[in-house]
């Protein structure tokens, strides 16, 4: 009786450890960022400069590249982190979407499966590009966002960036900040990112000093690398988990780009990773709670040129003044959380 007892013991014991793995594989969580390149409709918006992205316009944007620029998107954003979340993302933070019509046409896009709704704010951009955040209301809830508007540098208005979405909302029962971003390009010199990184600083600080256990996640196109005076300096993103400080933030893409050569896009045969996904502390090293695991570049075969001049580059939409059909001229990035 005695061993049967220790027998059923034993067995029980291991069925509560195969419960416990099930249980936290199932509470894996992931967040993306992708600059989709130029995603226009094909209708002129008072204001802005999008004549190029017209029929009538230099790249002939007529309603089957449209069509299909949305199919591409949607394929990827689809995919994106499936093999590991079966749920996909939480959220994807968008850069270059022109407005909320393209947004509307993309979330109805039968590969998303109306899974998505977004949260987008028509930004100062000249062409009318803006960033938006996609959520999954199964996933988050949104309690609160702004466009925080961004101020030029020494008076340059040509260079600004489209400002600096902010949105709050819970994810697994949790407060959770996301601020999506666009650096002006690097048209301009280096002191005009600075001065972005600068108020995106202002604005994370101002969040830790309401709460300095914020999980704050900070996700775009920076147009600088991790290690640029922009992103380490400026904001002060850091290298290595050990390097970061209350209050401050860790860049995993740094570590992804300099020591493993893996970027997001490519210029002049070398890689760059702009599109990066920053870590506010809290989620490091919480103790209870959503915390980050791992990173990475999402990448697929029918991503990359496969011929011709820029092969082993991300496929474009355009190749000078040729329609390529394709997705964008950057990659789409990952991080993951558990609870």
């Amino acid at each position: 009786m005695k061993k049967i007892i220790i027998t059923l013991s034993v067995a029980l014991i291991g069925l509560f450890f195969l419960l416990s793995c099930k249980k936290k594989a199932e509470t894996i969580y992931s967040i993306a960022f992708y600059n989709v390149e130029n995603l226009f409709d094909t209708i002129h918006d008072s204001g802005k400069n999008d004549y190029e992205y017209l029929p009538d316009g230099r790249r002939e944007w007529d309603r089957e590249k449209y069509t299909n620029k949305l199919k591409n998107i949607a394929q990827v954003l689809s995919e994106l982190s499936r093999d590991r979340v079966k749920e996909g993302p939480v959220v994807i933070g968008l850069a270059e979407v022109e407005n909320f019509r393209v947004l509307q046409d993309l979330i109805s896009e039968p590969a998303l499966k109306n899974e998505y709704q977004f949260v987008h704010y028509e930004g100062p951009d000249k062409r009318g590009i803006d960033c938006a955040l996609l959520y999954n209301p199964k996933l988050f809830t949104p309690t609160a966002s702004v466009l925080v508007p961004s101020t030029p540098f020494e008076g340059d208005t040509i260079h600004k960036t489209r400002g600096f979405l902010v949105v709050t909302g819970n994810v697994a029962d949790e407060e959770m900040t996301f601020i999506v971003n666009h650096w002006p390009s690097r048209g301009a010199k280096a002191p005009v990112r600075v001065h972005a990184a600068n108020q995106v600083k202002a604005i994370t600080d101002s969040l830790y000093a309401v709460n300095k256990k914020a999980k704050i996640v900070v996700m775009g196109d920076l147009n600088d690398d991790p290690m640029d005076e922009s992103v380490s300096v400026a904001f002060g993103a850091k290298k290595f988990v050990k390097d970061v400080k209350k209050g401050g933030f860790y860049n995993p893409w740094w570590e992804i780009l300099e020591d493993k050569g893996v970027g997001t896009l490519m210029y002049r045969g070398a890689w760059n990773l702009f599109d990066q996904i920053i870590i506010s502390q809290p989620l490091l090293k919480a103790k209870k709670g959503l915390r980050y695991v791992d990173s990475e570049v999402f990448m697929r075969d029918y991503l990359f040129q496969k011929t011709g001049k820029y092969k082993g580059s991300p496929l474009r939409t355009h190749g000078g003044q040729t329609w390529l059909n394709g997705y964008s001229d950057h990659l789409p990035t990952i991080i993951y959380v558990e609870k």
